[in-house]
């Protein structure tokens, strides 16, 4: 392959969930170059991988020039209430810093631009975390982005580094019990992190103008196609 052809991502959220996975997947992908980490904490060196570190979220703005030359911008950032101890901590985490990304995205220029969210989003939901969600989707979508994916995954699974008792309980109940998950109830199937990520990969592979929204169930659908 024409590595000049080759692309730069810009990941923010690399040492989550969906985020480590979706690391190794863009490390390993030919259609990318560069892999920029913006990070909190330094990651062990890979070739193509470049870092970034911010000690605090607040001053992401002051690394615009990271974005300089970004194709593509995946924001897999995001906390817990526990983790971020307040409402408005939460808040910053889930809304404030993706919304930064995406700016700063636009700014460079970058063709694409992709979030996660959650399954259920809505502005005007009367669920917080709901809420918090629809909050950053309708932020994003009044930027007019030239191509923004916002992918909106179940209860993900896979393995975290904290324990986390509900989560757990509920991999564990959606293991055995697989076969509920069908018919109408296939949209409430809990997905696996690395599901999300392949599929987050495949869509930036995609052109796609304007905002687009994909639904736990089609990222299901989208992977097994």
């Amino acid at each position: 392959m024409d590595t000049s052809a080759a692309k730069k991502a810009v990941l923010l959220g690399a040492t989550g969930l969906i985020g480590k996975e979706l690391l190794e997947l863009l490390l390993s992908s030919e259609d990318y170059r560069e892999v920029l980490a913006i990070v909190r904490r330094r990651l062990p060196e890979r070739d193509k991988l470049k870092q970034v570190v911010v000690n605090d979220w607040d001053t992401l703005e002051e690394h615009a020039d990271s974005f300089t030359g970004a194709v593509d911008v995946f924001c897999c950032l995001g906390t817990t209430m526990k983790k971020a101890g307040s409402q408005d901590q939460f808040r910053k985490v889930d809304v404030d810093y993706p919304l930064v990304a995406a700016r700063l995205a636009q700014a460079a220029e970058a063709e694409r631009f992709l979030v996660i969210t959650a399954m259920g989003a809505d502005a005007g939901s009367r669920i917080f975390y709901n809420r918090v969600k629809g909050e950053l989707e309708a932020s994003i979508r009044a930027l007019r982005l030239p191509s923004a994916a916002i992918l909106r995954p179940s209860l993900l699974l896979g393995e975290r580094h904290e324990f986390r008792f509900g989560e757990r309980s509920a991999a564990w109940l959606s293991q055995w019990f697989s076969f509920l998950f069908r018919g109408s109830l296939f949209q409430y199937k809990p997905i696996h992190a690395r599901t999300v990520a392949v599929v987050m990969l495949r869509v930036a592979q995609m052109y796609l103008p304007g905002t687009h929204v994909f639904e736990n169930a089609q990222l299901h659908r989208m992977n097994e196609g």
